[in-house]
């Protein structure tokens, strides 16, 4: 009988291989490891977006004020802000008191000079004519009937002077001055007829003209901006409290419209009569309009320490309304450029929103590759949303205007502009 023979060998122990418990469990390890790394690299790139602060920008430029950062500069030495208005505007009321019985317009109205625009309830003035008609008749009537007395006076008195100096022993000196005094009563009769239908004629005209008054006409060729008051309502030349008004309409000619600006009287001295302008209305704030200056008003605001300068519009345009918000930069002459003793200095303009006021001193804060920088500069005082800088800038800077409240030295940002 022979014995089996056994392989020891497949009882050998493989110290170098892991179990496959161990395996599974590394390979856990290394994927979560893997996630792990993924997600902290995704929150740093998160996180490191969120640190680039989005921000607004303007470009300064010489000679030109500031625009955005894909705009260019226009020849502008001064803006101001101010509001439409018409040269000629009127609060329409009436000359005498009443209650208002008919207002033929409505706003938008065009009206023609002298045209009847309302009425008053007007039959005691009728009435007041009626009889001041009457008593026009009657003195009349009695200076015709003194006109006859005086004249039969008259003659009778010329026959007894005949008689008297035919023959002196036919009537009596007596009666001869009896005569004259009747007649010479007769005449001052008769003058004072003449002279009462004077005066009723003269009540008559004031009569006609309270009448008048009670239609209210237009003073001039325009357009109704606003009604003040409705059929119904009492009407009087001036308010006396309750429901009293003291104007029916008011109407402007809108071939007068301007612009009234308060120039900051630091800059007064740029500007002169007939120079350019140029008008942008907050309603469109992407069209301009041509404009010329009509006057400098002779006398500062010495609160606000302004000048108003008022701006005729060159370009007329249906869209231009009274009481319009407007900004109108005022043009730089070329002549005045090329003689200015500044000429070598290019002047530049930012908004105000551009400057800060830091420790009793001004500075911007310029945009420099993706990163902020402070600078200090000497401006100038504000005018119109902008602030001339007289020092620290050379133009062509990238300035910061908002998006950030409290801007920091190295800060990232990113511009975002249109």
């Amino acid at each position: 009988m022979s014995t089996p023979v056994h392989d020891l060998s497949k009882l050998r122990i493989d110290r170098d291989a892991p179990p496959p418990k161990i395996r599974r469990a590394l390979k856990r390890n290394a994927i979560f490891a893997f996630i792990v790394a993924v997600a902290i690299a995704v929150a740093w790139f998160v996180l490191r977006g969120r640190s680039v602060i989005p921000v607004q920008t303007v470009l300064a430029t010489a000679s030109g004020g500031a625009t955005p950062a894909s705009g260019a500069g226009n020849a502008t030495s001064v803006t101001a802000n101010g509001y439409v208005v018409a040269r000629t505007r009127a609060s329409v009321s009436s000359k005498v008191a009443g209650r208002l019985a008919y207002l033929g317009v409505a706003e938008g109205s065009a009206v023609q000079r002298g045209q009847i625009i309302a009425r008053l309830d007007n039959e005691d003035f009728q009435a007041q004519v009626a009889l001041a008609e009457a008593n026009v008749a009657s003195s009349r009537a009695q200076l015709n009937e003194a006109e006859t007395e005086r004249d039969q006076q008259e003659r009778e008195a010329r026959r007894i002077r005949d008689i008297r100096a035919q023959n002196e022993r036919l009537l009596s000196p007596q009666e001869s001055d009896v005569a004259d005094t009747r007649a010479s009563t007769a005449a001052a009769r008769a003058r004072s007829a003449a002279a009462g239908v004077s005066a009723a004629e003269a009540a008559l005209r004031y009569a006609r003209v309270n009448l008048e008054n009670t239609e209210i006409r237009a003073p001039f060729t325009g357009t109704v901006l606003r009604k003040e008051a409705e059929v119904g309502e009492v009407v009087a030349p001036s308010v006396g409290g309750g429901l009293t008004r003291g104007a029916v309409v008011t109407m402007a000619d809108l071939k007068s419209l301007e612009v009234d600006v308060d120039v900051n009287e630091a800059y007064i001295a740029r500007i002169g009569s007939g120079q350019g302008a140029r008008i942008t209305l907050d309603a469109y704030p992407d069209t301009s309009f041509l404009g010329r200056v009509r006057q400098v008003v002779p006398t500062a605001d010495r609160q606000r320490a302004t000048v108003q300068v008022k701006v005729a519009i060159v370009d007329r345009d249906p869209r231009i309304l009274p009481e319009m918000g407007a900004r109108v930069d005022f043009l730089e002459p070329d002549s005045s450029r090329a003689t200015s003793p500044s000429a070598g200095s290019p002047r530049i303009r930012v908004p105000a929103a551009a400057v800060r006021e830091e420790g009793g001193r001004s500075v911007v804060w310029v945009v420099r590759e993706g990163r902020l920088d402070s600078r200090v500069i000497d401006a100038g005082p504000e005018s119109g949303g902008f602030r001339e800088i007289r020092s620290g800038l050379a133009g062509g800077e990238l300035l910061l205007v908002g998006g950030v409240e409290r801007p920091q030295t190295g800060m990232r940002v990113k511009v975002t502009n249109p």
